[in-house]
This record gives structure tokens, C-alpha cells and sequence, in this order.
């Protein structure tokens, strides 16, 4: 019973998200700070990510298709795919919950003990659309565009891997990634992101800003917003991949 009434209460809270808002121009300043709080502090991170991962992934593509039947072009076109169907949202997702999820989980829950939201409700400020909504709309306007930046990483330390490793050449792999593309991959990692980055915002903003207790509590609740971020990134994983690549 005790999730069934967690998913209830989740959805009650995803309401009142939407009810009794602000006017609109009272979020554009907090947009726009938050997009540089989720967005611009990620990005040294999702660059070191992107361009390990796409080395890492042609390197060992590269030792496990060494075969003389089997062509080298073929190392970008798995890089390729494995890129941008799975590894740049699903991977980066992760260290998106691990990174911006932690600290927003961690704020709202530090704003719960020390009486500020309640500060905002006496107020009249219908707390959780002030304080929740700019997140929300931050991250999924700036997951969207990290993974657009992690995808073109990991494709480039792909190639570079290659020159460094001569392990292909750099026609070979440039040739596999424009290789029987499917105009549809990009589009589904694009989707993928917008739900992971939705996912997380809404998670971690619930477990903070319902935080009881002080700050050992405003521990727990970071560590589960970032778990439960992960469980639901790896789970709506599955489901899109089910709808939407079994067209």
C-alpha cells in the first residue's frame, strides 16, 4: 500500500504544480537562473562524459569486430547507434540525476527544516509552483541540449580514439556514421531526454519538498531522489524503447 500511496501523492503534488500559479513573468527571471544553475555548471561534466564514453565504446567495438569479414566502417555506425539510441541520454541521465537532482532535492529539503517554504505559504505564495516550476521547465529545456552535447562528444572521441589507437582510419569511421542512418534515432533520443530530464526535476523536487526532520533527514532525501531518479530513468528506458523502436 505504501507506494500506491506515494504514486497518489505524487500526483497530487504534480497538480498543484499547475494550480494556482504565478503570473508567468514572475518565472522568467527564476528560469533563466536555474538554467544556468542545471545547465551551465553540467556541461565541464557532460563533456568529460560524452567524449570518454564514445572513445571508450569504438575502442572496444574495435577489438570486439576484428575480423578480416567483417568491415571497420562498421565501428562508427555502432558508435553511432549506441550513442544516440542509448548511451548519451540513458548515461547522462544518470550523472544528471546524481549532479543536478542531489541539488535540488538537497535545496527544497534545506528550505522544508529551515521553515522557508512555510515563510511562502503564509506569504499566500502557493510555494511548491514557485519554487518547483522553474526547475522543471530549466531542465527540460537544458537536458534536452546536454545530450544533443554529449551525442556530438562521444561521436568526436570516437574518432579521435581511432587515430590515436590505428585501429581504423578516419575515412572508415566517418563513413560508418553517415552508414544506413535512420533519421528517426536522433528524434528518439530527444524524447528519451525530455521524459529523463521531466523525471528528474519532478522526483527530486517531491522528496525535497517534502523533507521532514533536519539535516540527516535532508541527506536521506538527496540520496533518494537520486536512487529513484535512476530506477525511473532505467524503467521509462525500457517502456519508450518498447513504443516508440517497434514501429
Amino acid at each position: 500500500m505504501k507506494p500506491i500511496k506515494s504514486l497518489g501523492k505524487f500526483m497530487m503534488f504534480l497538480n498543484r504544480l499547475f494550480t494556482n500559479r504565478e503570473p508567468f513573468k514572475v518565472y522568467v527571471k527564476l528560469f533563466f537562473e536555474e538554467c544556468m544553475i542545471i545547465g551551465i555548471d553540467t556541461l565541464p561534466l557532460v563533456a568529460v562524459t560524452g567524449l570518454f564514453m564514445g572513445a571508450v565504446t569504438a575502442v572496444q567495438s574495435a577489438y570486439n569486430l576484428y575480423s578480416p569479414l567483417i568491415p571497420k566502417y562498421l565501428i562508427g555506425t555502432m558508435v553511432r547507434d549506441m550513442t544516440l539510441t542509448e548511451l548519451a541520454p540513458t548515461i547522462i541521465g544518470i550523472i544528471f540525476a546524481g549532479k543536478v537532482g542531489s541539488n535540488i532535492a538537497g535545496q527544497l529539503g534545506t528550505m522544508r527544516i529551515t521553515e522557508q517554504i512555510d515563510a511562502l505559504e503564509v506569504m499566500g505564495i502557493n510555494s511548491a509552483s514557485y519554487l518547483i516550476l522553474p526547475k522543471i521547465f530549466a531542465c527540460t529545456a537544458m537536458y534536452p541540449l546536454l545530450v544533443i552535447l554529449g551525442a556530438s562528444l562521444s561521436l568526436f572521441g570516437g574518432y579521435g580514439a581511432g587515430l590515436l589507437s590505428s585501429l581504423y582510419t578516419s575515412e572508415e569511421y566517418t563513413y560508418g556514421l553517415r552508414y544506413a542512418f535512420d533519421s528517426f534515432i536522433p528524434t528518439f533520443a530527444i524524447i528519451k531526454a525530455f521524459v529523463f530530464a521531466f523525471l528528474v526535476a519532478t522526483i527530486s523536487a517531491y522528496k525535497g519538498y517534502f523533507t521532514e526532520g533536519g539535516a540527516y533527514e535532508v541527506g536521506i532525501a538527496s540520496t533518494q531522489a537520486v536512487t529513484n531518479s535512476c530506477i525511473a530513468i532505467l524503467c521509462s528506458d525500457y517502456l519508450l524503447a518498447n513504443l516508440l523502436m517497434s514501429r
